[in-house]
């Protein structure tokens, strides 16, 4: 199954991101490497939010969720998870 995370930053997100932000990617790319994250990556201009593509279940999203430095440190204002039904495109991709 594949989903979508979504999170909402703090307005002040890019000066306090930088002690965190090698702990966030290497989380990130540990479930790159397994094959759960697929793509990620924050919005630019603003930079107010990202989205994150998992495959894999519900509980990998929370689980991420609940380990990752930025929710942690207050980062993130809010999360939200969708499931996702991709209809075009190469699923395996990634």
């Amino acid at each position: 199954m594949w989903w979508l995370l979504f999170y909402d930053y703090v307005p002040e997100v890019l000066e306090r991101r930088g002690p965190l932000r090698p702990a966030h990617l290497a989380l990130l790319q540990d479930l790159r490497a397994r094959g759960v994250v697929r793509l990620a990556g924050a919005f630019a201009e603003p930079v107010d939010g990202a989205v994150f593509v998992f495959k894999g279940t519900r509980e990998d999203v929370e689980a991420f969720v609940r380990a990752d430095p930025y929710v942690a440190a207050g980062l993130v204002r809010d999360w939200s998870v969708r499931s996702w039904n991709v209809v075009v495109g190469d699923e395996e991709a990634g």
